[in-house]
């Protein structure tokens, strides 16, 4: 097992294999398809983002509320391939690692070598496990769009696979 944190460094990224099994640690943005489209189109206007990406892993996901004081609900993976189409502005802004769930695009794995990024996996259907790896949870953006709005979680040895490394190879072969 290999532990990794935030921020992310990018030799680490590249010592990274797909297949690895990996933990990760710290800061994580989260966010799906709606939040996506906004930053993309403020990218394509050249207006400044209200987070910055900067070596930052993203989790593909829309929380369940709280519960039995925790502080997210369910907090599974969606499926990563919606979001192929926005991934390439966001590592010109400097992601470093994407999570998800599902297999990404020939485009996306160009893309993660170009950029030497990673994209990273978690288990689908195993929300309520994911979420006792998560100990703070805030919104830092776009509050109106409830469960997609931009937030931030705190996270504790959060397993994950490595789907796509940072040379562009898939354990998806």
């Amino acid at each position: 097992m290999i532990h990794i944190s935030t921020p992310l460094n990018r030799e680490e990224l590249a010592d990274l294999r797909a297949g690895d099994r990996v933990t990760l640690s710290g800061d994580v943005l989260v966010f799906r398809d709606q939040v996506h489209r906004i930053l993309c189109d403020l990218i394509a206007r050249g207006e400044p983002l209200p987070f910055s990406l900067r070596d930052k892993a993203l989790y593909y996901c829309g929380p369940t509320p709280p519960r039995h004081g925790m502080p997210v609900g369910s907090a599974g993976p969606t499926t990563s391939s919606r979001m192929d189409p926005f991934t390439g502005p966001l590592l010109e802004k400097g992601l470093a690692v994407t999570i998800g769930k599902g297999n990404r695009s020939d485009e996306v794995a160009r893309l993660l070598k170009k950029y030497r990024a990673a994209y990273l996996l978690a288990v689908g259907g195993a929300g309520a496990f994911i979420a006792k790896h998560i100990t703070a949870a805030s919104v830092i953006a776009y509050p109106e769009l409830g469960p997609e709005a931009a937030r931030i979680f705190t996270v504790r040895a959060l397993p994950l696979i490595v789907g796509i490394d940072a040379n562009g190879e898939s354990a998806f072969v």
